[in-house]
């Protein structure tokens, strides 16, 4: 299969992935900011219906138990390759003349800042159903919102080095976003309430608006058509193309690798979300205030992001993108450790600093590593479907297990202190990344053999 902008065969480009510092000296260019801005668009909502809200309700008394099932909200972003199809085939109605990608970036980025306006509206007092009801239409528009701006950034490279920068940049943009709903939103909420403060960044998602206005459409959508079919969504064999079309292509260019591949994704970042839901109120139930947390994931959360990011970018460039895989495996469950030691030892300001330091490095380095490689992994034409299909297994694993979270703290708090199950139950979501750390191994091990047999022939 020839290879087209934003699509390879899946081989290793060690070349293809940028570090923070390239980004930072390409952002004069245009292209490269308005990714990192559509990226900020992606990353604003995506704390602000989990482990923000967590610590928002905690705040309010809730219990652990419900605050870990109301974070089923992010399933949204898992199931997202359903309506995939829909929006690789069909233009949004008027704002379709945008193109096909801008049109539906739009409407999903309107369609979070007007929910998370909603959140801040209903907030607890409002009902735990209702809050959840909006935050589920702010998961289900920012997980459209995600299956959009990935295709437009892997389909706007022009080849494999530039696909690389935007990658870095989007995910620049979208870390620095994570710090502001993670961090920087304490800080508001101390100020003003956590009302008010979902209400501003529900009104930040205009940056993000203001940068699809300003982007250009990527593919025109007669190139597109060559690839998957000029037959109407609705006849029989447009609607198989849509939806059948990207699995078969994917399976057709990466043969027997291709269930390697699913099953390594789709375990990659389990310890993560298993974990996800309970550190806020971790947070809270050592005691910690708003603008403590906040003020340590600015410093050094925010140093360790840009760290990680960078050494997932130097390793990639060295290493290649399996064996940068394989380290992220190995990196990431180490900050689920640390909360474990720091559950063990109690509250320390240098305890406290190093858990989030290492927390946001693995968190920078694994994330930056994964969507690099999945991205590499689409075809032209079926960008949005496909990529929804990588990243909903990377998270579908982890989001259902996670709503169990704040049940599994509670049943490990029989006979025991609250810390000692906290403690148990993030040693527990470490042991989680063995499978992953395994399949990422082997997939390493299989390309290596590949590119010797390939040098060989």
């Amino acid at each position: 299969m020839s290879e087209t902008p934003g699509q390879t065969d899946g081989r290793e480009r060690p070349r293809a992935h940028a570090g923070s510092l390239d980004v930072i000296r390409a952002l004069t260019r245009p292209r490269v900011l308005i990714t990192l801005l559509i990226g900020l668009g992606s990353g604003l909502p995506f704390m602000l219906v989990g482990n923000t809200l967590g610590i928002w309700l905690r705040e309010e008394g809730v219990e652990l138990a419900a605050i870990g099932f109301l974070s089923w909200v992010g399933l949204a972003y898992s199931f997202k390759f359903l309506w995939a199809p829909i929006i690789d085939r069909v233009d949004v109605p008027i704002l379709g003349r945008l193109g096909r990608r801008r049109g539906w970036l739009l409407l999903s980025q309107l369609a979070v800042g007007a929910s998370l306006i909603a959140m801040a509206v209903i907030g607890p007092q409002g009902g735990l159903t209702a809050l959840g009801i909006a935050a589920l239409v702010t998961a289900f528009a920012a997980a459209t919102q995600d299956i959009v701006a990935d295709a437009w950034r892997i389909e706007t490279a022009s080849s494999d080095e530039d696909q690389g920068l935007l990658t870095s940049a989007f995910q620049l943009g979208y870390r620095f976003a994570i710090l502001g709903g993670n961090a920087l939103i304490l800080f508001v909420a101390g100020a003003i309430g956590w009302a008010a403060s979902y209400g501003v960044w529900g009104l930040a998602m205009g940056i993000a608006i203001t940068a699809t206005l300003f982007a250009r459409e990527p593919v025109d959508r007669r190139d597109l058509a060559q690839v998957t079919g000029d037959r109407p969504l609705w006849s029989p064999r447009g609607l198989f193309d849509a939806v059948v079309g990207p699995f078969l292509a994917f399976l057709k260019t990466h043969r027997t690798a291709a269930l390697l591949m699913l099953a390594a994704i789709s375990l990659y970042r389990l310890p993560d979300f298993v974990m996800g839901p309970m550190t806020g109120p971790f947070y809270v139930d050592l005691g910690l205030t708003k603008e403590a947390i906040g003020a340590m994931r600015l410093s050094a959360g925010l140093a360790g992001t840009l760290i990680g990011i960078a050494a997932a970018g130097l390793s990639a460039i060295r290493l290649g993108f399996g064996t940068t895989l394989l380290i992220g495996a190995f990196v990431g469950p180490m900050s689920n450790l640390g909360y474990t030691i720091l559950a063990v030892i109690g509250l320390s300001t240098p305890g406290f600093a190093g858990v989030l330091f290492v927390e946001n490095f693995s968190e920078g380095f694994a994330g930056a590593a994964l969507v690099a490689y999945m991205g590499s992994l689409t075809t032209l034409g079926y960008t949005a479907t496909q990529y929804a299909l990588l990243s909903s297994f990377y998270a579908l694993l982890g989001k259902v297990l996670k709503g169990f979270s704040g049940a599994a703290v509670e049943g490990l708090q029989v006979g025991r202190e609250l810390m000692d199950a906290y403690a148990l139950f993030f040693a527990g979501t470490a042991a989680v990344g063995i499978p992953a750390l395994v399949l990422c191994w082997i997939l390493d091990q299989r390309t290596r053999r590949a590119r010797r047999e390939a040098a060989a022939g």
